[in-house]
């Protein structure tokens, strides 16, 4: 068992047992040590950052491809790749991570609802407009 090797690290992730899985210069993956399911697995950028806007977009070009390694090795056929960003949505770690959680069946791996809300074509041009403008 070995410790992610941070820069720089931050306290609550130097001290969490790690299985790594890969290695890089800027990421890092390894097993979950509370799974969904089997293979359930977090990849991470070395760069410190609370959330997502807080890490440079280089140190961020390696994690899917990852993901999708991770993916094949486990051989999940359906799988979640998830990142929360702050504690209202769900983070508890202090640091950018992402999961990768095979969904084997109804009752392992990640469960969620989906609550939609309705639609007002108006409201939505406004907002597209909007958020189009500053892309």
């Amino acid at each position: 068992m070995e410790y992610p090797a941070l820069s720089p690290p931050p306290v609550a992730i130097r001290e969490i047992p790690c299985f790594k899985l890969l290695e890089t210069d800027k990421t890092l993956a390894f097993l979950d040590i509370n799974p969904l399911s089997q293979g359930h697995a977090l990849v991470i950028p070395k760069h410190h950052g609370e959330k997502l806007t807080d890490v440079p977009d280089d140190h961020l070009s390696e994690i899917l491809p990852i993901a999708k390694k991770l993916v094949v090795a486990t051989g999940a056929q359906e799988y979640n790749i998830l990142q929360n960003n702050g504690r209202g949505a769900h983070q508890e770690v202090g640091h950018v991570h992402f999961h990768m959680i095979p969904k084997p069946n109804e009752t392992e791996g990640l469960g969620i609802s989906w609550p939609q809300q309705k639609t007002d074509m108006e409201k939505l041009k406004k907002l597209f407009e909007e958020i189009k403008s500053k892309v």
